[in-house]
């Protein structure tokens, strides 16, 4: 069967499913995900594990434009408001998740480079399905904000940790010497410079187009045509696709006086883009991996939220930020994905005797956070005062 076949019922059972899950008060994406789960090789299996690797371009595609509609929220007028508050949170929400599980682990008798490793990976945030409930709900506010770009920055956190603790594994268990101790912790900052030049040069080349090409459709060209140059050229150069993307979004947002409406042409063309790649992530959900986990698994999925919850509190706390950020940002940091299954390859090959459980135990995770985080992000920011009761 052709693969329009799929996607058209892809579609279709996102709709349904969507649809479906309103009336018990849940959000849109959790229908999504449920769609995929459904359709997937691990239920009914209508959608092969081959279909869904060949369909990962439109994972591609559908995070290059949640990147660059984050970057959108880095609006220096924002940041002369608030500081440097969302980075203190980003550090202390991120480092919180890398203690919390470490210091689990090492309470149930697990190894320090295995702590160490797997604690970094809880590091990391995954941005699209809390962007897709603020959209959905059209939240508006100070913890809306604060967390648009506190998952903005947690990418680049999460990278930076992973790195030393990974040198720090690797030196514990003699895996290399000085210069592979040196190479290990600047590796993940040498990913972030080199996001920041390509994207920074990406936007300052955006603006060229725009000043020949006035007409919506052919501007729209023009961000879709930028956001897939964004995502291949840091491929390429082995730089962190989502942290290029953020930075020509948001270099482009106080570049370009015209910024705000060539995000809102990107967004009028994202619904089925979205769509499709939430039923995919749902297909690619794994429930055989559920009963391997054991005792590791469970303290990963609770002390990762306990870490981030708290973390987030304190940063808060720290910078004295609204009481709603203090009190509900921590759990609409839930959401786990792309970049911590990534981080699961490098983590094989530092420590590769445990790289079968660290895998078991993120992949597991990501089921769980995936279909909790954004029913109680909705929650948090309805609590908050920033969903309004007609959006409902």
């Amino acid at each position: 069967m052709s693969v329009l076949f799929y996607l058209g019922v892809i579609l279709l059972s996102g709709l349904f499913f969507g649809r479906l899950v309103k009336h018990i008060k849940l959000p849109n994406v959790t229908g999504y995900l449920l769609a995929g789960l459904l359709l997937g090789p691990y239920i009914t299996g209508i959608l092969k594990a081959d279909l869904v690797a060949e369909l990962d371009v439109l994972s591609e595609i559908a995070l290059g434009f949640i990147a660059f509609s984050i970057g959108s929220e880095f609006k220096l007028s924002y940041f002369k408001r608030v500081g440097i508050t969302p980075v203190v949170i980003a550090v202390c929400e991120g480092l919180g998740a890398v203690a919390a599980v470490a210091v689990a682990m090492l309470l149930a008798g697990e190894p320090l480079p295995f702590a160490l490793v797997i604690g970094a990976i809880a590091s990391a945030t995954a941005p699209a399905a809390t962007i897709m409930v603020i959209k959905q709900y059209r939240a508006k506010g100070p913890l809306t904000q604060t967390l648009l770009s506190v998952v903005a920055l947690d990418d680049a956190v999460a990278l930076i940790a992973f790195g030393f603790s990974v040198a720090i594994a690797g030196t514990l268990q003699n895996a290399g010497g000085e210069s592979s101790l040196l190479l290990s912790i600047l590796s993940p900052v040498l990913e972030v410079v080199l996001a920041a030049v390509i994207g920074g040069a990406l936007a300052l080349a955006f603006t060229i187009p725009l000043r020949f090409f006035k007409k919506s459709s052919n501007r729209l060209c023009i961000a879709v045509a930028f956001i897939f140059l964004a995502a291949a050229l840091a491929d390429w150069a082995g730089a962190s696709a989502l942290l290029t993307t953020m930075v020509m979004g948001a270099v482009l947002v106080n570049i370009c006086k015209s910024a705000n409406e060539i995000m809102q042409l990107a967004d009028s063309v994202t619904g089925p883009i979205f769509m499709m790649f939430f039923v995919i992530s749902g297909a690619e959900l794994n429930l055989s991996v559920l009963p391997t986990i054991g005792l590791v698994g469970v303290l990963y999925v609770v002390a990762r939220v306990i870490g981030k919850w708290l973390g987030a509190t304190a940063g808060a706390v720290l910078m004295k930020s609204d009481p709603a950020i203090k009190k509900y940002l921590g759990p609409t940091l839930i959401p786990q994905a792309g970049v911590a299954i990534g981080l699961t390859l490098v983590a094989q090959e530092v420590v590769p005797q445990y790289a079968q459980v660290i895998r078991a135990v993120v992949l597991c995770g990501t089921f769980i956070y995936e279909i909790i985080g954004p029913m109680v992000a909705k929650i948090c920011l309805q609590r908050a005062g920033e969903i309004l009761p007609e959006n409902l």
